[in-house]
C-alpha cells in the first residue's frame, strides 16, 4: 500500500526529521507549515496557518494523506488558551481534509508536560514518581496535551482510523526558528561563552545537576513515528520515547564544554536563568556573526532561553520509562552525547556557529 504523509509543523525539529526519515523510507509526503520556503524539494510543500480552517481548505485540496502527524504546537499566555488554540489545531487539520475516510492512522507528538503539568504549574504540588510510565493517570488540571488527545481520539472512533500519541522528553534536534530547542540554545550559549569569556554555567536546579535525567533524539521520535504508525503493535496507544540512556548533567555538562573548547564552570549550587544570563547579549552575538560570517546574527533565531530554563529547572529528576514499545517491537536506541555532537556538527556545518 502507497503511503501519503501529511505532516502538521514540517519545518520545527521534530516536523523535519519525521518528514525527511518518511522520504527516505519512500512515502510521498506533504509538508504543512505556515513558512514552507525552505523545505526541501522531496517535500510537497502545503502553506497554512492550522488556525483558520479557510487557508487549510485552500490549501489540502487534492490532498488526500493516508496518515496524518501532528508534531507542533502553539504557545498562548494562560493554559486556557493554549488548550483552546492547540485542540483548534488538531480539529482544524482534519475537518478540511477533502477525503477524511481515505485516513488511516494519525500520531500526536505531546511531551512529559503529560506527566509535569503545563508550564503555568509546571512540576508544582505533590511530585510524580519517576520513572514516567504511559498507564499514569491525567493530573487533576487543564493541559493543552489532554485536549488535542481528546480532539484525536473523537476523530478516530468517528471517521475509524487507529492513532498513537508519542510523549518525547527534550527533543534534540536541528531546527532554526525553533520555539523549544535546548540543543542549539546550548550551542549558542557555549559559543558566546567561548568567544567573550563568558563562564559555561550549568543554568539548572540541584535535582537536574545531580540527579538522573534523559532526552529525544528527534531521529529516534521519527523512528518510534514510523514504527507505530506502520505497526499493528502500535494502533491506538500512547507510547514514551526517549534516547534509551540515561545520564547525569553533571558528567554531560563537561562533554559539552570540551566539544567547544572551554573548561565547564562550577556548578554554583543553585538556578541560575539562562534567559537572564543570555538577555544582553545580542550585541555580541551580532558581532561573533559578522566576524564569523555566520547566516544568523539574530541571537533570539537561534536560542529559546526561557524554554531551557523551564526543562532544566524541574526540582526533580526526569526518568521516562519505554518498557511499553520496546515490549511490542520498537526497539532503536540513540547515544546521548551523540545527540548533542551531530546537531552541533550540523550546526557549524550550516554556518549558525563557527
Amino acid at each position: 500500500m502507497a503511503h501519503t504523509a501529511l505532516v502538521i509543523g514540517a519545518t520545527g525539529i521534530v516536523g523535519q526529521n519525521l518528514a525527511n526519515r518518511l522520504v527516505a523510507e519512500g512515502w510521498s509526503v506533504h509538508g504543512l507549515a505556515r513558512h514552507v520556503e525552505h523545505l526541501p524539494g522531496t517535500i510537497i510543500p502545503v502553506a497554512a496557518d492550522a488556525l483558520d480552517p479557510a487557508s487549510l481548505r485552500t490549501a489540502l485540496a487534492g490532498t488526500v494523506p493516508t496518515h496524518v502527524f501532528f508534531t507542533t504546537w502553539t504557545r498562548r499566555a494562560t493554559e486556557r488558551e493554549n488548550c483552546i488554540a492547540n485542540s483548534a489545531m488538531v480539529r482544524n487539520v482534519l475537518d478540511a481534509l477533502p477525503e477524511p475516510g481515505a485516513l488511516v492512522h494519525g500520531s500526536l507528538v505531546t511531551g512529559l508536560k503529560h506527566y509535569l503539568g503545563p508550564f503555568e504549574a509546571y512540576a508544582q504540588g505533590a511530585p510524580p514518581q519517576t520513572p514516567f510510565r504511559e498507564s499514569m493517570p491525567r493530573l487533576d488540571v487543564e493541559n493543552f496535551y489532554y485536549s488535542q488527545e481528546d480532539v484525536l481520539f473523537e476523530a478516530a472512533r468517528r471517521l475509524g482510523f487507529a492513532w498513537t500519541v508519542h510523549r518525547p522528553h527534550t527533543v534534540i534536534g536541528y531546527a532554526i526558528g525553533n520555539l523549544m530547542n535546548m540543543g542549539t540554545t546550548l550551542a549558542v550559549y557555549a559559543t558566546l561563552c567561548r568567544e567573550t569569556g563568558l563562564p559555561f554555567v550549568f543554568p539548572g536546579s540541584p535535582a537536574q545537576w545531580g540527579g538522573l535525567t534523559d532526552v529525544t533524539d528527534a531521529r529516534q521520535l521519527a523512528s518510534q513515528i514510523l514504527w507505530a504508525a506502520t505497526s499493528p503493535a502500535g494502533r491506538n496507544m500512547a507510547f514514551n520515547v526517549v534516547n534509551g540512556d540515561v545520564f547525569r548533567w553533571k558528567w554531560l555538562w563537561s562533554e559539552l564544554a570540551a566539544w567547544f573548547g572551554i573548561r565547564a564552570a562550577d556548578y554554583p549550587g543553585h538556578a541560575t536563568s539562562l534567559e537572564q544570563l543570555l538577555a544582553g547579549q545580542g550585541a555580541a552575538w551580532a558581532d561573533i556573526a559578522r566576524r564569523h560570517d555566520l547566516r544568523e546574527s539574530a541571537f533570539d533565531r537561534l536560542a529559546s532561553a526561557w524554554h531551557t530554563d523551564a526543562d532544566l529547572g524541574r526540582p526533580i529528576e526526569c526518568v521516562t520509562d519505554m518498557s511499553l514499545s520496546r515490549r511490542l517491537g520498537f526497539t532503536d536506541y540513540r547515544y546521548t552525547p551523540d545527540s548533542f555532537f551531530d546537531l552541533f556538527e550540523r550546526l557549524r556545518a550550516g554556518r549558525y556557529i563557527p
